[in-house]
């Protein structure tokens, strides 16, 4: 059977769950080529955790290997697109952790280049995979529903601690991790947003910085979207609520979608006009090896992507937006200006005060953590 090598850069957390993955041959078209990380400590773990596996601790030396076909970039936000440019510039392959970036400047020229290049590059919004978002996006789609009027999104559950962000330097500040709840925690949110509702034309929003923790991001933020249909969204998130909501109810002229605790409930009008409900429930589901397969079968067979990278550049988009209304006080237009957006975000890094780790974090190395699923 013919398979692809491919590397991860970035053997953390859930780079370690990606390279347990197809080390143990849950996907058989793919082989473990070579592990990479910066920290010497974690490189000596890693050789006695796959032992015959190649170990690099530099990022241009593994993709200048030539013992790959492609990579798995799980490493910090900000290096996501800079490693992503080096290995598409080698004729690679790539599937990046989300956020594809930390902004959306460059990123639509680095689409471009691996298009020219001939590779696939894909971004993982693993959520995609979810029976519920998938059966959602169907019943948009096929009309049941009618015109969209309107998307409410709550997702306040994604509750953290203060040692959370404590648990490694790069959390909770803008120099190190980029943003805070909108960046981190809900960006699979907001790409399904996107991904049921479309792509908004505007976004007002209030970002909440340092609200309930001793961080520099944004711990809490309310958005509000309208789109070109004459729609409107508001999506609501917070790391805040030890007893938080989950809900998404999409409302259209015939009738609405609700999604909250694990089932979808679809209400509409029949071409009788009698009322109609559907009901379903979530199934459990691997929705990172699904986002991995694909690119697989994407590279190896041409198989569509379920996650091209070219959706993560509108889901940032969105998340870069909210922040530059929120900073500017006002109504930002989409897509956004880009370079304004960094000017300001630079400000921020420039004032940034990196973390200090004061409590280890569990990291359940080479396992998914269950707070990476759908947080019913």
């Amino acid at each position: 059977m013919k398979q692809m090598r491919i590397g991860i850069i970035g053997v953390g957390n859930i780079g370690t769950a990606h390279a347990r993955t197809i080390f143990d041959g849950k996907e058989p078209l793919l082989t473990l080529a070579f592990l990479c990380d910066n920290d010497k400590d974690r490189l000596s773990e890693l050789k006695r955790e796959f032992p015959n596996v190649p170990l690099f601790d530099a990022y241009e030396d593994a993709i200048s290997s030539g013992i790959c076909d492609g990579v798995i970039i799980a490493t910090p936000h900000y290096f996501h697109p800079v490693i992503s440019e080096v290995a598409i510039k080698n004729h690679l392959h790539v599937l990046c952790e989300k956020p594809l970036g930390v902004y959306t400047k460059g990123l639509s020229k680095l689409c471009d280049m691996a298009e020219e290049n001939k590779v696939v590059f894909s971004v993982m919004l693993n959520q995609r995979a979810n029976k519920l978002f998938i059966k959602a996006r169907e019943l948009i789609k096929s009309g049941a529903i009618g015109k969209i009027v309107r998307g409410v999104w709550i997702i306040t559950n994604w509750y953290r601690t203060q040692e959370y962000y404590e648990s490694a330097s790069w959390r909770g500040s803008w120099r190190g991790e980029g943003g805070g709840v909108l960046m981190n925690q809900a960006p699979h949110n907001l790409d399904i947003f996107y991904w049921l509702l479309g792509m908004p034309i505007s976004v007002k929003a209030t970002v909440n910085e340092g609200k309930g923790h001793k961080i520099e991001v944004e711990d809490e933020a309310s958005v509000y979207f309208e789109y070109g249909n004459g729609a409107s969204g508001v999506f609501v998130a917070s790391t805040l609520d030890k007893h938080g909501t989950n809900r998404l109810e999409i409302t259209g002229e015939k009738g609405k979608i609700v999604l909250e605790r694990g089932a979808l409930v679809c209400e509409y009008e029949t071409e009788s006009g009698e009322i109609s409900t559907l009901t379903e429930n979530d199934e459990k589901y691997e929705g990172h090896l699904v986002i991995i397969s694909n690119f697989a079968r994407a590279v190896l067979y041409g198989e569509e992507l379920i996650a091209p990278a070219r959706d993560g550049i509108n889901q940032l988009m969105m998340c870069n937006g909210a922040y530059l209304s929120s900073w500017l006080d006002e109504t930002v237009l989409l897509p956004l200006d880009e370079g304004k957006y960094l000017q300001f975000l630079k400000k921020k890094v420039e004032n940034s005060t990196q973390g200090q780790v004061k409590h280890k974090e569990n990291l359940f190395l080479g396992t998914y953590n269950k707070r990476w699923d759908t947080n019913w």
